[in-house]
């Protein structure tokens, strides 16, 4: 079986073909860096994704999220029913913890908030 994915490490965004033997990946194809062919493999296998989102303040206001490490893909929407039920204190420092331990990451500020 073969996937066609577009690599998005860097920005050659080179067009790969991953060969698949059941769920074990066989061959990479199209890659002009070998951070390519893990990218597809890591894709094929177990991917992951960095949310990102806005977690509500309890003064009404808003603060824009990230998590710290990529989850897995299939955890996104439980990780975004976790960050809507989330309220940040203010005042809130880029790098300040929102959330801990969600799917192995943590839900982390991305901008300062007073």
């Amino acid at each position: 079986m073969e996937r066609k994915l577009t690599c998005i490490i860097c920005p050659l965004g080179c067009q790969l073909t991953a060969f698949l033997d059941g769920t074990a990946v066989t061959a990479v194809e199209g890659n002009t860096c070998p951070r390519g062919k893990e990218y597809a493999e890591n894709e094929c296998t177990n991917p992951q994704r960095t949310v990102t989102s806005t977690v509500r303040c309890a003064d009404g206001s808003l603060v824009s999220v990230k998590t710290d490490r990529p989850i897995p893909k299939d955890k996104v929407s439980d990780c975004m029913v976790l960050i809507n039920k989330a309220v940040a204190k203010l005042p809130i420092a880029i790098g300040d913890v929102i959330l801990d331990d969600v799917f192995g990451s943590k839900i982390v500020a991305t901008q300062n908030k007073s």
